[in-house]
């Protein structure tokens, strides 16, 4: 009779500590701890009804509209315009580099690379 009650206070507890400060409805965090801990069996409960904002699963209703930015729905990475994006600008630097890499060897057969023993020709 004595673990289900400190199993949910310690459950409950680890929960509000892991919950972001946004996530919390109410009260500011630090008040949800002392409840959790000085209400040993009401506050646990309090918490996991009311204390923290949960999130959809992913075949509950979505997002309200008036919430900003949360998706409807979930994207493939190739419908995904932001994704695309973030291809495109990792290119950027491999381009970049595979065009000094390509003018390096034209350097070196021309024998004017600060390298060269041989005098240059006048």
């Amino acid at each position: 009779m004595f673990i289900v009650p400190l199993a949910l206070t310690i459950y409950a507890f680890i929960d509000c500590l892991n919950t972001s400060e946004e996530d919390t409805k109410h009260l500011p965090k630090i008040a949800w701890v002392f409840i959790i801990l000085l209400f040993w069996i009401v506050g646990p409960v309090v918490w996991l009804a009311a204390g923290k904002n949960r999130h959809n699963r992913a075949g509950g209703a979505g997002p309200a509209p008036w919430q900003p930015g949360r998706r409807q729905q979930w994207v493939a990475p190739d419908d995904n315009p932001d994704f695309l994006k973030s291809l495109k600008d990792d290119r950027k630097p491999e381009a970049e580099a595979e065009a000094d890499a390509e003018e390096e060897p034209g350097r070196r057969d021309g024998g004017t690379g600060p390298d060269d023993k041989a005098p240059p020709a006048s």
